[in-house]
């Protein structure tokens, strides 16, 4: 009876171990979290207090959203050649520029991209990923909320991608990172009132195309 009880009481603990390993796994993390990349321009820093603080007031906000994927273990991401592109593609005509749904860019201020002026709102972010050089794509196509296998005319990552809606193409200034990088990363750099660049980096490939800040 002893043995017994000792063996269901060992039972009791390892079922208690299981179940406490379950909760502390829940939730799970997604494979690809969401990211924001984002700049306020525009604004202008208060002279400093009797404290020393200064405010920022009138700044207008640029936001990038999207899925930043990791590469873990994996190599050449971007593939070569014939397959450049493919892997990330997903079967979709263009790259999404993150994982899960469509990368948007929302701005509170005119900006110019290639030459082409974007009035404020909210308008969907494409790559298109080709040898030696990348395209970005901006685009007014409508997106999905929540995915729908039957819903064709709208985006969901890139799948349903349609060129017509285009608004900027324009090619994007390639570099090397000096190092590998693991998640899949949109950042604002040299950012000045004036504008600033967006760059794009994964694995040891990085992409960058400058942004102007218009007046209303």
């Amino acid at each position: 009876m002893r043995i017994q009880r000792i063996v269901s009481v060992c039972v009791a603990l390892a079922a208690l171990a299981v179940a406490s390993l379950s909760l502390a796994q829940e939730p799970r993390r997604p494979l690809s979290p969401a990211g924001v990349a984002a700049t306020q321009v525009g604004g202008k820093w208060s002279a400093p207090d009797k404290d020393g603080e200064r405010t920022y007031t009138g700044g207008k906000w640029i936001e990038i959203s999207y899925g930043r994927p990791l590469l873990r273990g994996r190599t050449d991401i971007f593939g070569k050649g014939a397959d450049y592109g493919k892997a990330v593609n997903a079967g979709a005509p263009v790259w999404r520029a993150g994982a899960n749904v469509t990368t948007t860019l929302k701005t509170e201020v005119p900006i110019e991209i290639g030459g082409k002026r974007l009035e404020p709102g909210e308008y969907s972010m494409f790559v298109d990923l080709k040898e030696p050089q990348w395209t970005l794509i901006i685009s007014k196509q409508p997106r999905q909320e929540k995915y729908d296998p039957n819903e064709k005319s709208k985006t969901w990552g890139a799948y349903n991608y349609d060129p017509k809606f285009d608004v900027v193409r324009v090619p994007m200034n390639m570099a090397k990172p000096a190092f590998s990088v693991d998640q899949f990363t949109i950042a604002f750099v040299d950012v000045t009132d004036p504008g600033g660049k967006i760059a794009m980096v994964w694995e040891k490939t990085g992409a960058v195309v400058p942004f102007k800040v218009l007046s209303s």
